[in-house]
């Protein structure tokens, strides 16, 4: 490992331990030569995304796009950085098990809407207007509607 100081490539490890949910090591090294200390992160490689657009155009999946987004619609609400990154784990540990490495962004975009309808609702429609691309109020009225939870007599006469 380089040291980023003195760029020598000669660097003890002081300490390792587990991060990101056991998915990478963190691994705190010091240079041998001018005894600056660093960090670095070691992750497994995994097989890259490719991500569908709408204009059928093809990208790498990349996760700050997510985080973007999720900050956007959780602005003002109780849902901050640490609970923004664990969902954004969540969807690429579900991506990478997946089979397919190839996903269009409407799929993306509805496993956000997942996550985001057991947290927060108003969080949800402002990603949903987005990610739905809304014209209207008719379109916020469908979708508030979608979240209204079933109350029982709609349940009773159903039954």
């Amino acid at each position: 490992m380089q040291c980023p100081s003195c760029q020598n490539t000669d660097s003890r490890v002081l300490e390792s331990r587990s991060a990101d949910s056991g998915r990478s090591v963190r691994r705190r090294r010091e240079c041998l030569n001018c005894d600056f200390r660093f960090t670095t992160y070691e992750r497994v490689e995994t097989t890259p995304i490719n991500v569908l657009k709408r204009s059928g155009a093809k990208e790498l999946f990349n996760r700050s796009k997510i985080i973007n987004g999720l900050n956007r619609a959780c602005e003002k609400t109780l849902i901050h950085g640490s609970k923004i990154e664990f969902i954004v784990d969540e969807i690429e540990l579900e991506l990478h098990q997946g089979v397919c490495k190839e996903i269009k962004s409407i799929e993306i975009g509805e496993m956000v809407l997942t996550h985001l309808k057991d947290i927060n609702e108003v969080a949800y429609i402002r990603f949903a207007s987005v990610y739905r691309q809304f014209n209207g109020i008719n379109d916020f009225m469908k979708t508030l509607e979608a979240l209204k939870p079933i109350k029982k007599e709609q349940l009773a006469s159903v039954i």
